[in-house]
């Protein structure tokens, strides 16, 4: 099994070949997906999601991120939707190959009243 250090480096001995690979962290996920405009693939409260990302930040003191969720579970309002997710409650975050056209407008983006805002779809 891989040994994990500190420094976000992950060695692997297989046989008597040594890798060594950066692990991303679910804050690296989130920026690049929003910073290359691709679609994440969420764990979230036990239901797989795919959404594209669009902010990411500080709300009321909680890292989250707000997305538009394009295949998920129906919480009332239809599958299909804005959701805002608490980062901590991410079981898995996985970046996809697949991209979306960016910022769906400004209307979404008054709704909330970011302390920090990390990173923001153009």
């Amino acid at each position: 099994m891989p040994e994990q250090y500190p420094s976000g480096i992950c060695t692997s001995l297989d046989r008597s070949i040594m890798t060594i690979a950066p692990l991303d962290s679910l804050d690296e996920r989130i920026r690049r997906a929003i910073a290359e405009k691709r679609l994440l693939e969420i764990r979230y409260k036990r239901a797989v999601r795919l959404a594209e990302p669009h902010d990411y930040g500080v709300i009321e003191g909680t890292e989250r991120l707000l997305i538009f969720q394009l295949h998920g579970p129906d919480s009332g309002k239809g599958a299909v939707g804005w959701r805002l997710l608490d980062v901590v409650k991410i079981e898995t975050c996985v970046v996809t190959d697949q991209t979306f056209a960016g910022s769906r407008g400004q209307s979404h983006q008054q709704h909330y009243q970011w302390e920090t805002l990390y990173a923001r779809v153009t």
